[in-house]
């Protein structure tokens, strides 16, 4: 198995995992608020990273200071993109969260293809061109208005490619349990301290409702979805990366739809097609 094909495939087990994150979150934000939420779900994580990096001697990796500034810069650009999408969900819904965090793919290919030196072929260029389409069908509605939560939401999607970036530089020097658990330790405390100061304090019985859905975005999403994503990043390109996680709005709307109970509009249907077929041109092996 080729190295991008094992890149392709962690990406789409990633894709299910992810595809959940917003459902979870807005479930558990009915109970907690957002902020408490990312920062529950950080400590649930944290503790996993631990346990991880010393089974594995990772935080032997700490002592090189050539890594420094690429985790730091991975926290910064990381925790203010997960803070804008975790406040934004407070005004929108699961799938159009998904939706929106999928843009990424646009910036992405602007910050890295147009302007940058990281080229694609044209059939994967193609690919991506089409699962943008898509995700656009199914973002912009009929009045041309973005609520608050949208923008938040995308504000996020535009600082992603940064957050990818950084972190893809960092696999260079350390492991992925190294960087999530770095990133999580600087992170946490900004978290807390927002939380504090902007929402209403927990409740024993909101957090004993809540606290299934913590564990479950703590130890699926922040643990094995981001080690799989850091993986993803180390063997595929940062674009194409981006571009996979078109599979994940097809896979929220389905799971909103059957969980949450939120109807897909024609419009998000029809998106799907595109989203589909840009990411089987995307998949393909490039011809030599």
């Amino acid at each position: 198995m080729t190295k991008e094909r094992e890149g392709e495939l962690l990406m789409v087990g990633l894709a299910l995992l992810e595809s959940w994150f917003p459902i979870l979150s807005i479930v558990s934000m009915g109970y907690i608020g957002a902020l408490h939420t990312y920062a529950l779900s950080l400590i649930v994580a944290l503790f996993f990273f631990i346990i991880i990096m010393a089974k594995r001697n990772r935080f032997i990796e700490l002592k090189n200071r050539n890594a420094y500034k690429d985790l730091l810069l991975t926290s910064f650009w990381i925790t203010t993109l997960f803070i804008l999408v975790f406040v934004g969900m407070r005004y929108t819904t699961a799938g159009n969260m998904a939706v929106i965090v999928f843009l990424q793919l646009l910036f992405a290919y602007l910050y890295f293809n147009v302007l940058g030196k990281e080229k694609m072929g044209k059939m994967h260029t193609l690919g991506a061109i089409i699962m943008g389409i898509g995700a656009l069908i199914i973002l912009v509605p009929d009045e041309m208005v973005f609520n608050r939560g949208d923008l938040l939401i995308l504000a996020g999607s535009a600082i992603a490619p940064f957050a990818n970036y950084y972190q893809k530089k960092a696999r260079t020097f350390c492991s992925s349990e190294t960087i999530l658990g770095f990133r999580t330790v600087v992170g946490l405390p900004f978290v807390v301290l927002l939380a504090w100061f902007f929402e209403p304090a927990l409740e024993y019985q909101n957090f004993i409702s809540a606290l299934p859905y913590i564990v479950i975005i703590g130890t699926a999403i922040y643990v094995v979805s981001k080690i799989m994503w850091i993986e993803a990043l180390h063997r595929i390109s940062i674009t194409k990366v981006s571009a996979m996680m078109g599979l994940v709005p097809m896979m929220t709307l389905f799971f909103a739809y059957w969980y949450l109970h939120e109807i897909p509009d024609l419009r998000q249907i029809l998106g799907i097609i595109p989203v589909l077929i840009g990411g089987y041109l995307l998949t393909k092996p490039k011809v030599i």
